[in-house]
């Protein structure tokens, strides 16, 4: 079933034979650009709250939010998840979503483990129709700091009310815990690192991260930064840990209308759209 949500704002579609709860505001592909929102190791549509109507709001495009298999009221993932459970999103999934909705241009939004999807297929799959990125919280590798926090975040899920908080929005709880939670903690992940990617990027990227984020260090942004082709802006938010989205929502607004508006005259300076040649 294709999206179409200038009939249905909401509703699933299936890729890769899986059932995939969506929600859509603003204009459709059609009329103008579209957000496509990519969700975090343990969100869903619903945790994205008031944020995608908002961004509509304030960019005037369309913004597309899915919850991948596993999460929200999509179909259950099938555990364990393979290590590699991000680049087969973004390499596999990803695609077949995007054809589905009739994404005809626009950026990929990601944050934490989506931000990471987002990368990777800017920097794996030819697609033209991506003209941007925004990376809130990407990881790019692991480090020990986030790699303890994710172990808190088990003993919560054993010990404390996690369970009781993830299942007001997720179908199958303890599959969207288990999913992000034990893959992450698994032995052999802790040699992950997919920065390579970043080399073929083509396209500018907004990088946002929380000065305070609890998941992962400031060597992410820098990591994009130093080995990106294409232009890259960050964004650093003093007083904010890992859902700068959510924590600091009106400056992380602004800065992405702002990109936005960047992309647009880019575009309408260049509309065969080389994009590298141009500093954000």
């Amino acid at each position: 079933m294709s999206a179409d949500w200038s009939t249905s704002p909401t509703g699933t579609l299936t890729s890769g034979g899986k059932s995939l709860e969506y929600a859509c505001w603003g204009p459709g592909p059609d009329i103008a650009p579209t957000i496509v929102l990519l969700h975090e190791g343990l969100g869903c549509v619903a945790l994205w709250r008031d944020f995608p109507q908002r961004l509509a709001d304030a960019t005037g495009w369309g913004v597309f939010v899915f919850s991948r298999v596993g999460y929200g009221q999509s179909d259950p993932a099938v555990l364990p998840r393979p290590l590699d459970y991000m680049t087969r999103e973004a390499i596999d999934v990803l695609p077949e979503v995007l054809d589905q909705i009739g994404f005809r241009t626009g950026i990929l939004f990601g944050h934490s483990d989506g931000a990471t999807i987002a990368a990777i297929h800017a920097g794996s799959v030819v697609d033209h129709r991506v003209r941007g990125l925004v990376l809130m919280a990407p990881h790019f590798f692991t480090e020990p700091m986030g790699l303890a926090a994710i172990a808190e975040a088990r003993m919560a899920w054993e010990k404390g009310d996690l369970p009781a908080k993830l299942g007001k929005y997720h179908a199958n709880a303890e599959v969207a815990f288990k999913g992000w939670n034990d893959a992450w903690l698994a032995p052999g992940f802790q040699d992950w690192d997919v920065s390579d990617v970043i080399d073929y990027i083509r396209v500018p990227a907004l990088a946002i991260q929380g000065k305070d984020d609890q998941y992962g260090t400031l060597a992410q942004l820098d990591e994009i930064v130093d080995h990106s082709y294409a232009p890259v802006d960050t964004l650093v938010l003093e007083n904010c840990q890992h859902a700068p989205h959510l924590e600091c929502t009106d400056k992380v607004l602004e800065e992405v209308a702002e990109f936005v508006v960047r992309l647009e005259r880019i575009e309408a300076a260049q509309p065969e759209g080389d994009l590298t040649n141009f500093a954000l």
